[in-house]
Order: C-alpha cells, then sequence, then structure tokens
C-alpha cells in the first residue's frame, strides 16, 4: 500500500471517527447533528470505498481499522436512538411479553395493557393504535433485551453489537472462503449505515444480517440443510430473504433437493409462529403496514404519480419486480451475483425503503463491490431530511428532490454494471 494512499485512509477513517464522536458531544437540538453526521459520514464512505478498492492494505491495517468500526459501534450501546423511535415500539413488544401477555393481542393504547403504562412506553410508540408488525423471532429478542435492561436501551443494544460481531465473522469466513482480499470487509465495518442504523438507532435488521450471511456461508459449504434453518430464521426478522427461495429452488437440479429448498425454511419459520397462532393473528398488523406505508419508493412514487391509487401502483410495482427478477434466476450468474441484483431490485421497485432497510444490500459489500449498491446506501442519507422535518416541526414530508439525486445515480450504475456483467457472464460461458 503506497503511503499517500495509506495516509488518505487513517485520515478519513479519522474524519469518520471525529464525526460521529460529536453524537456524543453536541446535545443540542441532536436531530441537526445527527442529519450533517449522517450526510457527511456517507460522503466520507465513498471516498473510503474508493481507497479500500484501488489499494492493496495489510492484514493489521485491517484489524486496526476493524476494531476502529467495532469500537464505533460499541460507544453507542448506551445511547438513546436519535433519528428513529422504532425503538419505543421494541421495548414495549419486550414488556408486554415479559408479563406473559401474547404481544400480537393487543395495540399499545388497548385499555387492557393500562397496567403497564410507563413515563416512556407506550407514550413514544409510533401508531399506537395499531398492533405489532414484528415476526416471532423479533419477539423474543425484544423480550430478552427487556429482560436484561428493563427500559434502558443498553440490554437491547447489547444484543444487537453481539449480533453485529457475528455479521464481521461470518462476513471474513464468508471472504476467506472465496479467497477475497480480507480488506473487503472494511466496506461493510466502516460503513456509516449499519453504525448509524443498529448501534445508534437500533433498528432490529441487524439481528437478520448474521442470519443471512450464515445460511450463504453454510450454503456454499454444502451444509444444505443448516443453512436453510438459517434461511428461514431471518425471515422472522425481515423478509428480504424469501427472495433466495426461488433462486435456490431453480439452482437445484434434483426434485428432492428444490423441495428442500422450500420446505426447510418455510418450516423453520412456521415453528416459531405456533406459540402464538392459535390465539392471535401474528400477521395481521404486518399485512396491513404491507398494504398501505409508502416511504422512499422510487418506481412506486413514479407509478403512482400517474396511477394516483396505492393498490393499483403497488400491483404495478410487483409485476414489474417480477418480471425484473425472472432474467436474475434463470441466468447463469453465481449465487452471490443473483442475490445481490435481486436485492437492489426489492429495493428499487418496493414503496417503503427506510435506510435500514438497504443494509440487507451493504451486508454483500465486502463479498461483491459494487458501486450501485455503495451510492445507494451513502445517498439513502438523503432522507433524513424527512425525519429532520418530522421532528423539527412534526411534518412527515418526503422531498422529491432528494428522491431524485438518490436513486437516479444508482440506477444508471446498475445499468452499467449489469451491462458490463451480462458480458463478462456470456463470455465465460461461451468460453
Amino acid at each position: 500500500m503506497k503511503s499517500q494512499s495509506k495516509i488518505l485512509l487513517i485520515f478519513s477513517t479519522v474524519i469518520l471517527c471525529f464525526l460521529f464522536l460529536l453524537i456524543h458531544l453536541l446535545n443540542v437540538k441532536p436531530i441537526i447533528t445527527y442529519s450533517i453526521i449522517y450526510i457527511s459520514s456517507s460522503i466520507i464512505f465513498v471516498f473510503i470505498s474508493l481507497l479500500v478498492l484501488k489499494n492493496e492494505i495489510p492484514f493489521n491495517y485491517v484489524a486496526g481499522l476493524v476494531a476502529v468500526g467495532i469500537l464505533l459501534r460499541v460507544s453507542f450501546v448506551s445511547i438513546n436512538p436519535i433519528g428513529s423511535d422504532d425503538y419505543y415500539r421494541y421495548m414495549w413488544d419486550g414488556k408486554v411479553q415479559s408479563t406473559g401477555i401474547n404481544p400480537y393481542l393487543y395495540s399499545p393504547n388497548d385499555p387492557s395493557l393500562q397496567n403497564l403504562h410507563s413515563e416512556t412506553i407506550p407514550k413514544f410508540v409510533n401508531n399506537p393504535d395499531m398492533k405489532t408488525i414484528y415476526f416471532p423471532l423479533s419477539q423474543w429478542l425484544f423480550y430478552a433485551g427487556y429482560s436484561l435492561s428493563g427500559e434502558a436501551v443498553w440490554g437491547y443494544k447489547l444484543l444487537l453489537l453481539i449480533f453485529e460481531l457475528i455479521t464481521l465473522f461470518a462476513l471474513f469466513l464468508l471472504i476467506r472462503k472465496n479467497k477475497i482480499p480480507d480488506k473487503n470487509i472494511l466496506l461493510y465495518a466502516l460503513c456509516p449505515l449499519p453504525i448509524i442504523q443498529f448501534s445508534l438507532d437500533a433498528h432490529l435488521d441487524g439481528f437478520g444480517l448474521p442470519l443471512l450471511i450464515l445460511a450463504l456461508l453454510f450454503y456454499l459449504d454444502n451444509k444444505k440443510i443448516l443453512s436453510l434453518i438459517f434461511l428461514g430464521l431471518s425471515f422472522s426478522i425481515k423478509p428480504v430473504g424469501l427472495l433466495f427461495l426461488p433462486i435456490l429452488f431453480f439452482y437445484e437440479k434434483r426434485l428432492q433437493e428444490r423441495i428442500k429448498v422450500v420446505f426447510i425454511p418455510v418450516a423453520a419459520f412456521s415453528i416459531q409462529v405456533l406459540p402464538y397462532i392459535f390465539t392471535s393473528n401474528p400477521f395481521e398488523a404486518f399485512f396491513i403496514y404491507a398494504k398501505h406505508w409508502t416511504f422512499n419508493g422510487f418506481v412506486f412514487e413514479i407509478v403512482d404519480s400517474f396511477i394516483k391509487n396505492n393498490q393499483t401502483s403497488r400491483i404495478i410495482c410487483g409485476i414489474l419486480l417480477v418480471v425484473s427478477l425472472l432474467p436474475f434466476i434463470f441466468n447463469k450468474m453465481d449465487l452471490l451475483h443473483k442475490y445481490y441484483y435481486s436485492v437492489l431490485l426489492l429495493l428499487i421497485f418496493s414503496p417503503v425503503v427506510h435506510p435500514w432497510y438497504i443494509a440487507w444490500l451493504a451486508v454483500l459489500f465486502p463479498i461483491l463491490p459494487r458501486w450501485s449498491g455503495i451510492f445507494y446506501v451513502s445517498l439513502s442519507s438523503l432522507t433524513v431530511f424527512t425525519v429532520l422535518s418530522y421532528q423539527l416541526n412534526g411534518l412527515w414530508k418526503e422531498y422529491p428532490i432528494a428522491l431524485m439525486l438518490e436513486y437516479i445515480p444508482v440506477v444508471s450504475i446498475f445499468i452499467y454494471e449489469l451491462k458490463k456483467e451480462t458480458k463478462l457472464f456470456l463470455w465465460k460461458d461461451s468460453y
């Protein structure tokens, strides 16, 4: 590694650390500090990614910089979320379950749960008239976090930190298995998105990423049953991994293996639902959310601007997604490429794309470093203007200019990469 590049990488990391340090130091209007730091650190990350991808980096430097990424995560364990209030729902669900009550039975403002109210929850829970949308494994993690620290944030965040460490370790194993340079792990370890969205704002997607990476690792290691169990467990955090089912189904050649691909993950998920299904509907609120919520959806917003009907626009986007996925399911790309582009397409066509959803793409950067994803992760920080408006003025407002600035570069780079890689795979096939 050239000395100039070494200095630039260290300097960029120091700036990143300084920016995150400001969150601890500046307490006046935290959301303003948060917004500036989120956008600034995302810009720095693009530069760090360029340095990582263009230079050879000694292992001792990689290990040191990974340690920096871990310390940044540790520093937020006891800090209350700033950019999101989702944590209060997690805390509430954990508290409800700690009393032996089925969390799917009641909404937070139901009079039946009045005796559980405190000064914090459900006062700060968003949509308190709506039942929980979160699946069983998530509920057990909420319960574990509440059991550790009650209404303090550190118990739940400690669990998230442990899962982030597992993610980094699993990524390292996957990198070594695929003979990818160790330096690539920095593309996740120093990425601001998981640091902000998991370590600071405590979004539960951080629990799902190691399950997905372990599923990939075990599948490539020919431990398919174990892989499919982990894949099914990941569904109970977010159903992003469902994209893998058709990919794996057609990837396998034998009917028996194809049946396993579908049955085992579905069974791993379904078993979790059994304790609740006979007394409640664990999917009631989730389907309401999936049917009505919208945010930061690129294609959806374009379609809906013409159709002006939420449900019709969703159906059209769903059809477009399926049509766009079919070539990836049946082409000769390897599994990792298929999954990367499938997740990217899902996000482009989805009606709801909160920044932490994009972490399901970011976690693949060490294996498949693609500028479409790196820019997506970085430009998604522009959604913070909506959060800023909401916290300062009480107005949840999306900004079309921010949407265009976020997606136009990403889609353009994606098309360029796709053309380039399609030619590469065609050439390999003919060779």
